[in-house]
């Protein structure tokens, strides 16, 4: 007895905590949700402060921020285009399956009713009139018509299960038919957003060479499109402050600083300038510029939280990820923009699509490694 009561007891105990629990959590991620829209809204008014400095001081660069955008807007319309796609593929081939195993299904109940039917034909009509005078005691005459009402039963059955099957693969065909008619609306809209892809992409190009026109030198161009330093850092300073209150929502919370010689590249591709080496315009490289194909995925080199996702002078389409204790990396060059401020990402996790947004002449990736805001050499930081 006095189990019993220990035991209800030790049960009372922790009932309560187990029902307090969704609550609790619910309050969690509730403050971590307001959390989220101040970040945003802080980075709103940062990034806004960003675009009127660079109104103030070149009418070329949001020349070419429109344009960029634009190619962005275009980018990810296909992409939500060939998701589409994907996902419609999946299912048609999925309802192509069902229908196979239907129709083996049928071809079973087809041959199995036929062998009743070819069973009561070789007993001959009126078999049942026949069964009963063909007995003489009242047992064996009980028995035959249980029997014949069971072989009535099951043919009955078998050809409702028959009709049953005719039902549902109408009905997997029509919906075959439906998803066969979604795919070929995705795939005309796809041959849309690439066309329109182009489209833009020449505009942006045409947009590109009026500027290259009206600069004089080398010098005037980069005054007029090339990055500010200051600016950056300004901008780093900024956002680091900004998330430093935010707190960590991914699995791996190993810290930046011990993932040294472990990181995975952003981009598969050559190295076309490396850390202090020059880039195609004849700027210094503060990190690396990587070769690709637009439109290939850039991915995150580590966890973190997506501090920035905008356009900035000099560089672009850029994303900012934090990955915490100071240390952010730079994602810049990009065609179109996957990640939101605030969004976590693990390592690996599509941010961008490459590009030649900013003003580059070939589609490639700019990444740069900073600390404190001050850039570092990638290099060390990769795996072999």
């Amino acid at each position: 007895m006095i189990r019993r009561l220990v035991l209800a007891a030790c049960l009372a105990a922790t009932a309560v905590p187990a029902a307090a629990q969704p609550a609790e959590r619910e309050k969690k991620e509730a403050a971590a949700e307001q959390q989220l829209q101040t970040l945003r809204q802080q980075i709103k008014a940062i990034t806004a402060e960003q675009r009127q400095l660079e109104g103030e001081r070149s009418e070329a660069s949001k020349a070419l921020r429109d344009a960029d955008a634009q190619v962005g807007d275009a980018v990810r319309a296909l992409r939500r285009t060939e998701a589409g796609i994907a996902t419609t593929e999946i299912e048609l081939r999925d309802l192509q399956a069902e229908q196979a195993r239907l129709e083996a299904g049928l071809t079973e109940q087809r041959e199995a009713l036929a062998a009743l039917v070819r069973s009561a034909y070789a007993l001959g009509r009126h078999e049942q009139l026949k069964l009963l005078l063909a007995q003489d005691r009242m047992a064996d005459l009980a028995r035959v018509l249980a029997y014949h009402r069971y072989f009535q039963a099951d043919r009955q059955e078998r050809i409702a299960g028959l009709l049953d099957e005719l039902q549902a693969l109408a009905s997997v065909a029509q919906r075959i038919q439906d998803q066969r008619d979604v795919l070929a609306a995705a795939l005309a809209q796809q041959q849309a957003d690439l066309a329109a892809l182009e489209g833009q992409r020449a505009e942006r190009a045409t947009v590109l060479a009026t500027l290259e026109s009206g600069f004089k030198d080398r010098a005037a161009r980069l005054a007029a499109l090339g990055r500010d330093e200051k600016t950056v850092l300004k901008l780093l300073e900024q956002l680091r402050d900004a998330v430093a209150d935010i707190p960590r929502q991914v699995d791996d919370n190993r810290p930046f600083a011990g993932r040294r010689g472990q990181l995975g590249r952003p981009l598969a591709g050559s190295v076309l300038a490396a850390f202090g080496g020059k880039l195609p315009d004849g700027r210094g490289s503060d990190g690396w510029l990587v070769a690709g194909t637009a439109g290939a995925e850039v991915r995150a080199v580590a966890p973190g939280r997506v501090a920035f996702s905008d356009w900035l002078k000099g560089y672009g389409l850029l994303v900012i990820v934090d990955h915490g204790d100071g240390w952010m990396s730079l994602y810049a060059f990009n065609d179109a923009l996957l990640k939101d401020v605030g969004d976590w990402v693990r390592a690996g996790d599509p941010l961008a699509t490459v590009g030649s947004s900013g003003g580059q002449g070939r589609p490639a990736l700019y990444f740069e490694l900073r600390r404190n805001g001050q850039p570092q050499d990638p290099k060390p930081w990769f795996r072999p």
